[in-house]
């Protein structure tokens, strides 16, 4: 083959491959757009169909997975790579990548243990993994959360399935625990009478159940008084605050003292 055939040959095959090349990334480029199309599309009907977000999530995740590895095989095909012998192959590496990495297919399937127990889901306030927060997605491996001083939390799902949770959105309220602390001197039953009357004053507290404010304990500085009233979880923090607040002012409109430890004396 002379100079004149060596350069023909080349100038053919990189044009070839050229094209092949930008024919696969404008695939991969309207392809990755596709499958965003579809999944939202999928989301959005079983959206229309009240199917529960957490379950929308994770199903649209797995066929988000699915069409892409679909797609992956689509362009390797299209170059003229056997995709079957390729299939085989990523099966024997799927083998040994899952006895590898086994946390992460432990995580898969504690996810998919959730959503057929369904302790919690998207939008409910939970503590799982020693992590308290707002349940934002179930994904495939881990479970996203917001904490309440918005920070971004992933947990593994083997470790939300395998530790205790905490759903504090299940029931309609949960309880805020203060206490008062009294001076001596100070008559405990009148304390709590206006602590009751002030506590129910407080916006979004529950009067079913009804605050409860009692004689909880009593120190050498006084008597203590537990205040505890009930809300929902959307405003747990506003009555917390309140509560805090009705205290104080309580006391001062009542003109309590100061509580002072006791001063104990021993005669030598």
């Amino acid at each position: 083959m002379n100079a004149q055939g060596v350069t023909t040959f080349l100038t053919d095959t990189l044009g070839a491959l050229a094209i092949k090349i930008a024919a696969a990334l404008l695939f991969w480029v309207i392809g990755r757009w596709l499958i965003g199309r579809v999944t939202a599309m999928v989301q959005a009907a079983m959206g229309r169909n009240h199917v529960d977000p957490t379950l929308t999530k994770y199903l649209g995740s797995i066929l988000a997975v699915a069409l892409n590895i679909a797609l992956v095989l689509g362009i390797l095909g299209y170059f003229g790579i056997e995709t079957t012998s390729f299939a085989a192959l990523l099966a024997g590496a799927g083998v040994a990548i899952g006895a590898a990495w086994s946390g992460m297919l432990g995580n898969f399937a504690a996810g998919a243990f959730m959503l057929v127990l369904r302790p919690f889901k998207v939008g409910d306030f939970v503590g799982i993994g020693g992590i308290v927060g707002t349940v934002k997605e179930l994904g495939l491996f881990a479970t996203t959360l917001v904490t309440p001083d918005n920070v971004v939390t992933l947990v593994g799902n083997a470790k939300v399935f395998g530790d205790t949770i905490q759903n504090f959105s299940l029931l309609p309220v949960r309880r805020v625990d203060r206490t008062a602390q009294l001076a001596v001197g100070v008559d405990p039953q009148a304390a709590i009478e206006k602590l009751r009357a002030a506590v129910g004053a407080i916006p979004n507290v529950a009067t079913d159940p009804a605050p409860e404010v009692a004689l909880l304990d009593l120190n050498l500085n006084g008597a203590v008084i537990a205040v505890r009233p009930y809300t929902h979880t959307d405003h747990y923090w506003q009555v917390w605050f309140d509560t805090n607040a009705a205290i104080v002012r309580v006391a001062g409109e009542a003109g309590w003292p100061a509580p002072m430890p006791a001063t104990r004396f021993v005669q030598g």
